[in-house]
């Protein structure tokens, strides 16, 4: 027979039990104890800070973090001719469109708003193609050096605010080393000091993020303009940047040394034509480009080191141009300098896996 180990003893049972009727008994008679009421739940606020404004042409935060300048987009034709380089105040600009004219060179309509360039040149004169550019940016600031008559009358006539420096003398400045045509700069400070009572910065053209999209990831794409302007952006992943060279490997460098790169390079694929007006002495024809109404095209977007195919299409002259993938959704762009290639239809260009 098994023991039990704890033996239990009778009398000890009967005295606890007497015992416990006591403290039953006791706690009857006294007065019921006061139920503490519990503390209310303490709230944290967790509302975030709301993010930093940002430029509406590049995506990036407003410089210093302070507010969207509030002046409108300000676009510095610079000439792009061999003798012209090299260029000032391009990597200051938010947008650079890089356009056709006639000879097969190219001209720059570099568009500013968030920043401020000490010099900008060399300017050049506008041309017709400029009104299709621009006309998206709401009533942007067109600065410029003259211009063929018709041209000039085709601005005055549309929303851009004609700028022309050769009517603008004082804020004009010659750099040392610089000769005619090649020698005509300005600040972006003195070019906006023209209106200053245009304060209504531009709508975004762009659509931004920086999670890289699906794409065909790329190390360069060539756009051979022609002899004078063929054109190469070659991808550096250290800095996220497509840099920009000439003739496969002279780096296109600015007048302070500095290479020309963006974060994004759009390839827009236009329809070119010429005419009517002849543009200069040696029988160039204006350079025309299908730009609006209701125009449309296919388009190659660099980005990340990742190439992006789709299409472009612009409803009216102050719509953005929409950069739609091959399944019709908006292409988002890295936050930065963009580079819009306005490139002929007839004209391939050759991407390096």
């Amino acid at each position: 027979m098994h023991s039990d180990p704890i033996r239990r003893r009778p009398g000890l049972a009967l005295l606890a039990l007497a015992g416990l009727s006591g403290l039953v008994l006791s706690a009857c008679s006294s007065a019921p104890a006061a139920v503490k009421k519990a503390d209310p739940p303490t709230t944290t606020s967790t509302t975030a800070k709301p993010p930093p404004p940002a430029c509406p042409l590049t995506g990036l935060p407003v410089p210093g973090g302070a507010a969207v300048p509030a002046r409108p987009a300000l676009a510095v034709k610079v000439d792009n001719y061999p003798s012209a380089r090299p260029q000032s105040g391009l990597d200051k600009a938010d947008v650079i469109y890089e356009e056709p004219v006639e000879g097969g060179i190219t001209r720059y309509a570099a568009v500013f708003q968030c920043q401020d360039a000490a010099s900008v040149g060399p300017v050049r004169s506008a041309r017709n193609i400029d009104i299709g550019i621009l006309g998206q940016l709401g009533n942007p600031l067109l600065a410029h050096v003259g211009g063929i008559p018709p041209v000039l009358a085709n601005i005055d006539a549309s929303p851009i605010v004609n700028v022309d420096l050769g009517e603008n003398g004082s804020i004009i400045t010659h750099p040392a080393g610089r000769y005619a045509p090649y020698d005509t700069y300005s600040s972006t400070a003195q070019m906006w000091g023209t209106h200053p009572t245009m304060t209504t910065p531009p709508q975004p053209l762009f659509g931004y993020s920086a999670t890289p999209p699906a794409g065909t990831p790329v190390a360069s794409v060539n756009i051979n303009f022609s002899s004078t302007s063929n054109v190469t952006w070659t991808y550096n992943p250290t800095t996220s940047q497509f840099e920009r060279f000439y003739n496969g490997t002279t780096p296109d460098t600015l007048a302070d040394g500095t290479q020309n790169a963006a974060a994004n390079v759009v390839v827009q694929y236009v329809h070119i034509s010429y005419g009517p007006w002849l543009e200069n002495s040696e029988g160039g024809l204006e350079v025309q480009a299908d730009l609006y109404p209701d125009a449309s095209g296919q388009a190659q977007v660099f980005r990340n080191g990742v190439e992006i195919t789709g299409t472009w299409q612009r409803s009216a002259l102050g719509s953005p141009t929409q950069f739609l993938t091959a399944a019709g959704t908006p292409i988002t762009l890295q936050p930065g300098q963009t580079w819009v290639e306005l490139v002929p239809d007839t004209i391939a260009t050759a991407v390096t896996p």
